[in-house]
């Protein structure tokens, strides 16, 4: 399975795009800005995108989304709980001094239990609310890989003061859903640096106690 993971972007989202050898079809998570940087590695590994999936609905997650879904074809998987975040993209826009982006439109709710295929690899859907209402994390079990989004960082957690958090959720979610996962899951957060559930269980400060 290639996985190409790219910082994009004024706030560098962490864009993952994952391909299948074979089929050459990909799946690209948080296309949050620098298309052209996107297509780039895409066309490097003769790469067609079959689905988009957006984390949640912070603009930094979703700039590129809507060009991306006009330029291939393929359908956007979100959470409607973060509806109302795509909404209000200029007043995100106006938070960061930028333009405001084409607002996405969500293809297929992702609900808990969705499931992409992608190669002999299933791409899960599990919501992980509190940073916003909206927020999941994919899971693959046969890479043994968990994209976060904004949830779970290496050594914290997403910020919840912002519109929809929610700091007892966020802590609720990464004890149900996220820990439970085996320690070697290798967690790609929605910023910064890669990282484990072992890791942070051991020694991520605000998860202490969990």
């Amino acid at each position: 399975m290639i996985h190409v993971i790219l910082p994009v972007g004024q706030l560098r989202c962490n864009c993952s795009i994952f391909g299948d050898e074979q089929s050459r079809e990909a799946i690209v998570i948080d296309p949050g800005d620098e298309l052209s940087k996107i297509t780039d590695a895409l066309h490097k590994h003769r790469l067609k995108v079959k689905a988009i999936i957006i984390t949640h609905g912070h603009i930094d997650h979703v700039i590129a989304a809507a060009k991306l879904r006009a330029l291939s074809g393929a359908p956007i998987y979100m959470n409607e709980n973060d509806a109302a975040l795509l909404d209000a993209l200029a007043m995100q826009a106006g938070w960061l001094g930028m333009e405001t982006p084409q607002r996405p439109e969500i293809d297929t709710p992702a609900t808990d239990g969705v499931t992409v295929k992608l190669g002999g690899c299933d791409f899960n859907v599990m919501l992980t609310p509190g940073h916003t209402q909206g927020s999941l994390s994919v899971w693959i079990p046969q890479q043994q890989k968990l994209v976060a989004g904004d949830t779970l960082f290496r050594e914290s957690v997403g910020r919840t003061d912002l519109p929809g958090g929610d700091g007892r959720m966020i802590l609720r979610s990464i004890k149900t859903r996220l820990f439970p996962l085996p320690d070697e899951t290798v967690v790609i957060p929605g910023h910064g640096d890669l990282t484990t559930i072992g890791h942070e269980k051991e020694f991520n400060p605000f998860l202490r106690g969990l």
